[in-house]
């Protein structure tokens, strides 16, 4: 009896022995598992310093272009690329805010006009003084983030189909606002232009536009990173569900930032008016794509949650370097296009492959 008792026992628990793997084989698993490889580190540095990527393809570009042609350092090329960078790398800004909240406006560069043309008109047609002009584009860049940020929020529709819709709607109230026609920067004051006098650095022609949209990018990259109100843009643009449950007011945040967002495109509009001595119902149609192809570039997600102000201030000049680069190596403009458009390529996939980080 108990012989047969004894050998049960031990056939109700040989199997369960079995089914168990050695402790040394738990520790080899836990060690694959953990095992970090050198391309594995390098893609979680990636993740942790989004602008990380940019910066070396900035350097890379610049020292790559200044051996193929030694023309590319000259002053007057540096002094192009960084007056070129001022207008799109403002409204940048605005497009990264979105971005990062796991958005995208297609309206910037028609929202810019606008505000420039609200600015251009009332200071030269309706003798508005200069200080009055530009508080009235500031409200006139708010209005249209306001709009874009209650149709996202409160109608609960797409970023991307908003903004597709006001991209409609602000160019026909700006063809409508100004008659189709341009304001020339002899008629405005002298503030008004004053963003595209120069001074000289090194060599280098630098304009007041560019300064101020060193300080914005500033100013912003330090809410970002140093407020709640930054957390919770990166929050709600990772999860907004999370964002949600952990008592956030998502909705607040996104209207927030279309809010910012259009206030930064009044900021936008007057560098613009700067850069071009004037303002035209046509002068800023390119930079809803430009915007993108900066932030893109610059190494913020277009899924949201993760990215940098100055990964957009690097993405814009990468953008500038590379055009002005492949013309001065004699190149024809399609190849600048061809080229901007493959980096956008890869920055996505590189994007990409960043997400699959293990955190």
């Amino acid at each position: 009896m108990s012989h047969q008792t004894t050998g049960k026992t031990e056939a109700q628990t040989t199997p369960a022995a079995q089914t168990s793997p050695p402790t040394s084989e738990l520790d080899l698993a836990q060690e694959f598992l953990h095992r970090t490889t050198p391309l594995t580190r390098v893609r979680g540095l990636l993740h942790r310093y989004p602008a990380l990527s940019p910066a070396i393809v900035l350097v890379l570009s610049v020292i790559v272009f200044g051996v193929i042609n030694p023309r590319f350092l000259n002053p007057g090329n540096l002094s192009l690329i960084t007056q070129q960078v001022a207008v799109v790398g403002t409204i940048g800004i605005a497009q990264t805010l979105i971005i990062l909240t796991s958005g995208i406006d297609l309206s910037v560069g028609a929202a810019t006009t606008l505000a420039g043309l609200v600015i251009a008109q009332t200071a030269a047609n309706n003798h508005v003084p200069w200080p009055l002009s530009l508080l009235l584009g500031l409200i006139a860049g708010i209005a249209t983030g306001l709009l874009n940020g209650l149709l996202v929020t409160r109608l609960k529709l797409p970023p991307f189909i908003v903004t597709l819709g006001t991209l409609s709607i602000f160019t026909a109230v700006l063809l409508l606002y100004s008659n189709s026609a341009s304001v020339q920067g002899q008629n405005l004051p002298g503030m008004i232009t004053a963003l595209g006098n120069t001074f000289n650095v090194g060599g280098v022609q630098i304009t007041y536009g560019v300064v101020v949209m060193v300080i914005l990018y500033a100013i912003v990259a330090t809410i970002l990173g140093r407020t709640a109100w930054g957390r919770h843009v990166y929050a709600v643009g990772d999860d907004a569900e999370a964002a949600r449950l952990a008592g956030i007011r998502v909705n607040r945040v996104l209207l927030s930032v279309y809010l910012a967002a259009g206030a930064i495109l009044a900021v936008g509009a007057w560098v613009l008016i700067g850069r071009v001595d004037g303002i035209g119902p046509n002068d800023a149609v390119s930079t809803n794509l430009e915007s993108i192809t900066a932030v893109v570039i610059g190494g913020t997600s277009l899924f949201g949650g993760r990215g940098t102000v100055w990964g957009t201030l690097l993405g814009a000049l990468i953008v500038g370097v590379f055009e002005e680069g492949l013309a001065v190596a004699g190149l024809d403009v399609l190849y600048q296009v061809l080229a901007v458009g493959i980096l956008v390529i890869v920055a996505v996939a590189v994007d990409q492959w960043i997400r699959k980080v293990r955190k």
